[in-house]
């Protein structure tokens, strides 16, 4: 819960605990398929009660989550990125052998193909049921999964100037994970699908580029007072700080279906932070965009993938997102050494060369002949081929 807000000064005080720089957490989010049908499966709770068993015990690293299909893995605190990947390898291998026993698969993209809303159950818990009496229609629909990384961040005085700074990384990181280009049985001729849906929901979406931690606490003051929210992880944004943990929780990335993306993006998300945090120590400003840009840029990203022309500066000029990313990574490899990624962070370029997943699953689709079935097949065998 929220400390009790302030009146008087129109503020809600929201602590930020100590964490030690550059720390990490990733969270991954999977959905459920039959092994035969493909279609998604309401089956979280017998799997999680098959990993109980598996694990000797609750295993902490594995979630419910909103939706009875869904189940997440999550790491604990790591120092690099390897450590996290080995890390949610050995959780994710837990739940595959978890999932078959319920003759079930693990799916890892932002949307399904094919599945239908109508048919989906969500989890019995109080603050679901009032997520769904709120939200309704929009509610309903949100079958969409994502990964979440946290970086710590060692003084909250940083967090929200590192937070906007980061918006002119979105359109990168979205292009870059985008795997929701199909749903409900049709290309929506989007990559990402995902980013689009999830935005309807209140709370959620891109943030305000806030300066300072009093005008947050204002803002949650404010939210709290006309009960929009009662905790603050109910503030959804795409990237968002994380206040008990002590991190920058950057939620951009649609569902990645391979281990080598996953350390990817976990690598160059780390990078960005721990690059923004050092300039900040000593003294920069740090580089930001108009809100107008940044929301042109999401929607770029999420229509056009890694073929979208995005703005690049508050100047308005534009650039391919994969010849702004090369600079990029080139800029953030002394970054990447300190932080002991420098192998992850070489494999963001190959994400293009490869073809983002949404490519990947479109190129299974006209093979297929518009086969969903063998996108999800498809999808199922690239985890499998990382992670068994």
């Amino acid at each position: 819960m929220l400390q009790q807000p302030d009146p008087a000064r129109g503020r809600c005080p929201v602590p930020f605990a100590s964490s030690a720089a550059n720390t990490i957490g990733v969270e991954w989010e999977f959905a459920l398929v039959h092994q035969d049908t493909k279609d998604l499966v309401n089956c979280a709770s017998a799997v999680i009660d098959e990993v109980t068993v598996i694990s000797d015990g609750v295993n902490p690293k594995v979630h419910r989550e909103f939706l009875r299909n869904t189940v997440e893995a999550v790491t604990g605190v790591c120092r690099t990125v390897g450590e996290a990947m080995e890390d949610i390898r050995e959780t994710v291998a837990v739940l595959h052998k978890a999932a078959r026993a319920q003759h079930a698969e693990l799916f890892a993209a932002g949307t399904h193909p094919f599945a239908q809303w109508s048919a989906q159950q969500w989890t019995d818990a109080p603050r679901y049921h009032e997520l769904m009496n709120r939200t309704q229609w929009w509610g309903r629909q949100m079958l969409i999964w994502g990964v979440h990384v946290h970086v710590g961040v060692d003084r909250r005085e940083k967090v929200l100037p590192i937070l906007s700074s980061l918006l002119n990384h979105y359109p990168h990181l979205l292009a870059l994970s985008a795997s929701s280009p199909l749903w409900s049985g049709v290309d929506t001729g989007y990559a990402s699908n995902r980013a689009m849906m999830f935005q309807q929901l209140p709370t959620a979406g891109l943030p305000f580029q806030f300066a300072e931690w009093r005008e947050f606490e204002e803002f949650v003051f404010d939210q709290t007072k006309t009960g929009i929210i009662e905790h603050v992880n109910e503030i959804r944004w795409d990237i968002r700080p994380a206040p008990s943990h002590g991190t920058i929780e950057v939620r951009i990335c649609d569902g990645v279906s391979t281990v080598r993306e996953l350390s990817a993006l976990t690598a160059l998300i780390s990078c960005l932070v721990a690059d923004l945090s050092e300039r900040l120590d000593r003294g920069e400003a740090l580089p930001s965009m108009p809100p107008w840009h940044v929301q042109e840029n999401k929607w770029r990203a999420a229509r056009y993938g890694l073929d979208a022309i995005v703005i690049v500066d508050e100047q308005s000029n534009e650039r391919l997102v994969t010849e702004d990313l090369s600079d990029l990574l080139e800029r953030l490899q002394p970054q990447a050494r300190k932080l002991d990624c420098a192998e992850e962070l070489a494999l963001v370029e190959q994400i293009p060369v490869l073809g983002g997943s949404y490519q990947r699953q479109r190129r299974v689709a006209e093979r297929s002949g518009g086969d969903m079935r063998a996108v999800v097949g498809a999808v199922v065998d690239e985890l499998q081929a990382g992670v068994v």
